[in-house]
């Protein structure tokens, strides 16, 4: 409905659902690390395969690829509470991660969880990412259509509770990790700072290009912004940084691309 000198527009279900879920997530004790992790590597890779196949692939999944690497190596990071006096630690690594789609003419974010990244190629994570993209929207950001008796912002504050009791739940409805990447809507430095739901939140920020240190000597490199957001419950300082380092060394060593470019292609959509 369009007035004198404003426009009222719907508020998607999706949105009205994601609002209450991040009420819900407020109340948790996260800690919370800001780091620049040089991805020159990777997107050299990821440029050169663009120009000998004319096809993009994901910078996101082979992010969510090294993740999925570190995790699985430090599996206590994902761990959850079960009860008062047990943590409950999965083998799986499922990613939730947030992927914009159109949504009755509005570009909305939908949560996907990706499903045993630690088990899955950089190929497969992307190509799943991609598939995803294409489908049709049908579902709420939990994965459940909202029931019409209940509003969708009750309904979610609801499961959530419930969630929070049953990690095994919680594990099947919204997986076990959380990737976001808001830098993708922007360039430049930046940092976010997440609402998170999972013991162990990872959000990519802004990309630029600066001056770096490489074999004693300067160059121009590409630093990647990201927030590594522990559930202080769970993981500690020390080995919160462990992890950090190692997810470091794996996405500035191009963690899982070189075997990707010897796969056969695919037709799936196209993205950067």
């Amino acid at each position: 409905m369009k007035h004198a000198n404003y426009q009222l527009i719907p508020y998607p279900k999706i949105r009205r659902a994601n609002a209450a879920t991040m009420l819900s997530f407020q109340r948790k004790p996260m800690m919370h690390g800001l780091i620049e992790v040089d991805v020159t590597k990777a997107r050299e890779f990821l440029r050169e395969h663009k120009e000998r196949t004319g096809v993009s692939q994901s910078f996101t999944a082979f992010i969510i690829g090294c993740v999925g690497k570190a995790v699985d190596e430090q599996k206590a990071v994902q761990a959850y509470r079960q009860g008062r006096k047990h943590l409950i630690v999965f083998d799986d690594v499922d990613v939730a991660t947030m992927i914009e789609r159109d949504v009755k003419g509005q570009k909305v974010p939908v949560v996907y969880v990706i499903r045993a990244v630690n088990h899955k190629t950089f190929r497969e994570i992307h190509i799943e990412i991609r598939t995803f993209q294409m489908q049709e929207t049908t579902k709420s950001v939990l994965g459940f259509t909202t029931l019409p008796f209940l509003p969708a912002s009750l309904l979610t504050r609801i499961l959530y509770r419930i969630l929070r009791t049953f990690p095994k739940l919680h594990k099947r409805v919204v997986g076990t990790i959380g990737v976001t990447a808001v830098g993708m809507f922007g360039k430049g430095y930046g940092w976010g700072i997440p609402v998170a739901a999972a013991s162990l939140a990872i959000t990519l920020g802004g990309l630029a290009s600066k001056p770096g240190v490489i074999d004693n000597r300067i160059a121009i490199r590409d630093y990647l912004c990201m927030t590594l957001s522990f559930d202080h419950r769970i993981t500690d300082g020390s080995p919160a940084a462990r992890f950090a380092n190692r997810l470091k060394e794996l996405i500035e060593s191009g963690y899982g691309l070189d075997g990707s470019m010897n796969e056969p292609e695919q037709s799936v959509a196209p993205g950067a």
